[in-house]
């Protein structure tokens, strides 16, 4: 078994970290590449759900910086470093938390990525919050997940937040053998930043997905050029219903082979940066 390093650090060097003062919010955590080139188009990248910002993007981080975008990465209330505010997770509050930190940076619009439960979010901001969003990628996500086999799993989320509240570090090694995770340094990374979240904002995130619905709504509240990041091995979002939604919206679609829980990003960042530059040209295009 290969030694664990005493305090667990990143497999990547990760963007500059910075707490924004978000009037009526509160400090926010932010990943920023920075703003060196004021020219360079802005990308909002939303994280999943249980994950935070570093976890799910360590990956594309990099790739991103290097195709000349400007990268900003927020945790979410009550997942990693995010808001702890004293009223229970709601999905619309973070879309409004990331909406504040783009009018406050002075960089919107921007283009918005949500990834999982970031691509609820996501939906949301496009319709609540227009005046911030040039163009939407969504991945690994859905307009809903109101199937009764789902449902039943969203409504085991307070048994869930019992056991991460009792015992975090437990539920998480137990989640990773039964993952078939081996215990290694990027492992032991990941699992620390798990024990950052919080266990009641965790929960409460997974019933608040449980509830949410954008097909009542979607095409009309989505006015900015859009595509979806199918990814085509995914257990967690059937990719069928990754296709709905881009069927939904009208939505330009690529593909990427990989399963739910990491974004390997020999596999992920070609098809992501494919679908950041077909929304960016639509939205040119459109602007002329």
């Amino acid at each position: 078994m290969e030694v664990l390093p005493p305090a667990p650090e990143p497999p990547v060097e990760m963007p500059p970290a910075r707490t924004v003062n978000v009037p009526g919010h509160g400090e926010m955590f932010l990943r920023d590449t920075g703003d060196t080139e004021p020219a360079r188009p802005v990308v909002m990248l939303l994280h999943g759900w249980i994950a935070n910002a570093d976890l799910n993007w360590y990956g594309a981080y990099g790739d991103l910086a290097r195709a000349g975008y400007r990268v900003l990465a927020p945790d979410h209330r009550g997942h990693g470093r995010g808001l702890r505010p004293l009223v229970r997770f709601r999905l619309a509050d973070c879309a409004a938390d990331a909406a504040a930190l783009l009018r406050t940076l002075g960089v919107a619009p921007a283009i918005v990525v949500g990834y999982s439960m970031g691509g609820a979010i996501a939906q949301l901001i496009a319709r609540d919050h227009p005046d911030v969003i040039s163009g939407l990628v969504l991945s690994g996500t859905a307009q809903h997940w109101q199937e009764p086999q789902v449902r039943r799993v969203w409504r085991s989320m307070g048994a869930f937040g019992l056991m991460l509240s009792l015992s975090p570090r437990g539920t998480w090694r137990a989640g990773f053998r039964r993952l078939g995770l081996p215990r290694t340094p990027e492992t032991a990374w990941l699992q620390s930043e798990l024990l950052r979240n919080s266990a009641r904002d965790v929960a409460d995130a997974g019933r608040e997905l449980g509830r949410f619905d954008s097909r009542p709504w979607l095409r009309a509240a989505v006015r900015v050029p859009s595509a979806v990041v199918v990814t085509t091995r995914d257990e967690a979002v059937p990719p069928r219903k990754q296709r709905e939604l881009a069927a939904a919206l009208g939505a330009r679609v690529f593909e990427a082979p990989i399963r739910h829980i990491v974004l390997v990003p020999e596999k992920y960042n070609p098809a992501l940066l494919e679908a950041l530059a077909a929304v960016r040209t639509a939205h040119e295009v459109k602007a002329a």
